[in-house]
């Protein structure tokens, strides 16, 4: 039986018989997956093994996704890949996925969302390496606590700080457990891929041939492939792949705008009675160029693009968004500081008129203005809908945001400019003196939503360098399931691809589009690292500590992105249950503080699950998403910022608290 056994081994090495699997391997790789996890195609996921060289791309490569290897929806259409192909990489931000079948991560020793610090131990049973500096990238992993069966069920990794553009990064799994303590043995695909070298015309030789670089790169960082469960390489998405669309729209319409004021129409204004804070509502439409392809950029559109690959405006294509500015009493008799606001999720303009903004202009003197953020409005929710059946459309969110930001943008240049908002009757005092001050530079201010988009808007600004981002996050992939505000959304999803291994893919997929519209793809360069033909800004984040809506995880990973220090003592002891709360973020040393910052909110409410899952249930109290923003200290921190740059310590050295308001 043993000669037997070895000559039938040697047979496989010299290609007479077929080792178990081949075949499958075979139609594996034809549909254009990755053999080596079979429990879903395009697992593991990034992968280089999806792309191929481009000399034309930054990073040197180009995704390649092949239809026939995208996800489907249950009317068996799959993902339409042509947008995805156009990056050069994966998103920055990217969950890595997998599936181990019987993996115990605690037995395992895998870091947690409690103890990222564990994931940088030599020891570390899962390892990411940036191949170009050779740093070991911090990590949590968790397993998909939303799946309903054990056999689809995600291991998740998800970056503790986002990768860096450009950059290439391998992945070693290690010493996997399960239940009992037992290590996982490889799969046969992968253990053929790292084993002896494949013949000729052997279904895994070329992906024998592609693992070779991973497999180096682990070499020289001491990790054989002795005990290795599986590994793979990724390259993110280059800075020109991630941001030119944006930054093409911008510098475009802003070079033809020249040195004049966008139009607009005045089309309602509202005075107040003398009692009332706020002095005056101003409604009225702005004229901006549409890179879009439909009239007026409606919902459903996305970008037209020119023989440069690069959008271009149809003949004479324009937006007309509607905008509201909240006028304080108090710029009738000094002109007040103009200031942009962001809404929340799939709002309007109408929020700038909410109680807790009219307070922020009338305290502390700002002329808010806001309009809606196009791609995730109100006027996109039919859409949005429609997209989690065929997330082939996504780019028409993607696009939309994109088209919202300039919309923004455009917006902020009529309220600082001379001949801009301040020209109308309707943005002066009864006296006749302007309501705005255009020389005191303008701000930005958003909310939830309006905090996500916001970071993404700060980072292309040429217009303001002060942003205030509140209960912020980026990172749809991440926020989605933590989110309440996701359930009666998922329900669409869950119908159309009711499969959740499936769906933690779709997320990972739909944020390389996302990031083209959201704070995830700028987070990089949002602060100090400034985009081209941009200034430096300065982001002062305010977390809802337990908010049920936006994850206070996901905005320290912006925070350790962007390079924030954050205000300590953070949190009373005992309220946070992580190891080392706040990892990665270093502490303001000193008041005031001139640098971008976080700092966190408590209103009484519990820490939210450690898993992939919202707050529901009594055990998380109430929701305390818009307390900081009621908060009158809450609210003079962020003026002061807003006004000098200097962050301030309103909570005389002790955790910031924010008085429940529900």
């Amino acid at each position: 039986m043993r000669v037997r056994g070895l000559l039938t081994a040697a047979a496989m090495v010299l290609g007479l018989v077929s080792a178990p699997g081949t075949a499958a391997s075979a139609r594996v790789l034809e549909r254009g997956c990755d053999p080596v996890d079979p429990a879903a195609c395009m697992l593991p996921f990034p992968n280089d093994w999806y792309t191929v060289p481009d000399p034309a791309t930054d990073t040197g490569r180009r995704v390649a996704f092949k239809a026939s290897a995208m996800p489907r929806n249950v009317l068996g259409k799959a993902v339409d890949p042509t947008e995805w192909n156009r990056s050069d990489g994966f998103s920055p931000g990217s969950p890595l996925l997998t599936r181990v079948p019987g993996i115990d991560l605690a037995r395992t020793g895998a870091a947690p969302v409690t103890d990222i610090g564990r994931s940088l131990a030599p020891d570390a049973p899962i390892v990411i390496i940036d191949t170009a500096t050779g740093e070991r990238w911090p990590y949590w992993a968790e397993l998909d606590a939303q799946a309903t069966r054990a056999d689809r069920r995600a291991l998740i990794i998800r970056p503790a700080r986002n990768f860096l553009a450009g950059h290439r990064y391998v992945v070693a799994l290690r010493r996997l457990k399960d239940s009992q303590g037992a290590t996982i043995p490889a799969g046969e695909a992968f253990g053929q891929v790292v084993g002896a070298e494949l013949p000729e015309g052997h279904p895994l030789r070329e992906r024998q041939r592609h693992a070779r670089r991973a497999l180096g790169d682990l070499a020289r960082h001491g990790i054989g492939t002795e005990d290795l469960y599986l590994a793979w390489d990724f390259t993110v998405a280059s800075r020109r792949s991630l941001t030119e669309r944006m930054l093409h729209i911008r510098d475009d319409s802003f070079r033809r705008l020249g040195d004049g004021a966008p139009r607009f129409t005045v089309t309602e204004v509202t005075d107040n009675p003398p009692e009332d804070r706020t002095a005056r509502v101003v409604k009225g439409r702005i004229l901006v160029p549409s890179y879009l392809n439909l009239p007026g950029g409606i919902p459903g559109s996305q970008f037209h693009y020119g023989s440069d690959g690069l959008p271009a405006r149809l003949p004479g294509n324009t937006q007309i968004p509607t905008f509201q500015c909240t006028i304080p009493r108090a710029a009738f008799t000094s002109p007040a500081r103009p200031a942009l606001y962001g809404h929340g999720l799939l709002g309007s303009e109408g929020e700038v008129g909410a109680g807790n903004v009219r307070a922020m202009a009338d305290e502390h003197g700002f002329v808010f203005c806001a309009t809606k953020w196009a791609g995730m409005s109100q006027d996109d929710i039919v859409n949005v809908v429609t997209v989690l059946a065929d997330l082939s459309r996504f780019a028409t969110i993607a696009d939309r945001l994109q088209q919202g930001m300039l919309n923004m943008l455009w917006l902020g240049r009529a309220m600082v400019h001379r001949d801009g908002l301040v020209s109308h009757e309707a943005f002066r005092a009864p006296d006749g003196r302007p309501v705005i001050d255009t020389a005191a530079g303008l701000s930005f201010d958003g909310n939830s939503q309006g905090g996500i988009m916001g970071g993404a808007l700060t980072a292309v600004s040429t217009d303001f360098r002060r942003a205030v981002l509140g209960v912020p996050a980026m990172n749809y992939s991440t926020l989605l399931n933590r989110s309440v505000d996701f359930d009666q959304y998922a329900v669409v999803m869950n119908t159309a691809y009711p499969d959740k291994l499936d769906q933690q893919l779709c997320f990972a997929l739909i944020q390389m589009l996302w990031d083209r519209g959201e704070a995830n793809g700028y987070a990089e360069w949002m602060t100090d690292r400034p985009l081209p033909g941009t200034p430096g800004h300065q982001v002062l984040l305010h977390v809802a500590f337990g908010d049920h809506q936006v994850s206070p995880t996901a905005a320290e990973v912006e925070a350790r992105t962007i390079g924030a220090r954050i205000h300590t003592p953070a949190i009373a002891p005992g309220r946070n249950p992580d190891l080392v709360p706040y990892w990665g973020i270093p502490p303001i040393e000193a008041y005031p503080y001139r640098g971008s910052a976080i700092v966190v909110w408590d209103s009484g409410t519990p820490h939210p699950p450690l898993t992939n899952t919202p707050p529901r249930g009594d055990e998380y109290g109430r929701d305390p998403h818009s307390d900081p923003r009621n908060d009158p200290d809450a609210r003079r921190q962020k003026a002061a910022f807003l006004k000098t740059g200097e962050v301030v310590d309103v909570c005389a050295g002790a955790p910031c608290a924010a008085d429940p308001t529900g």
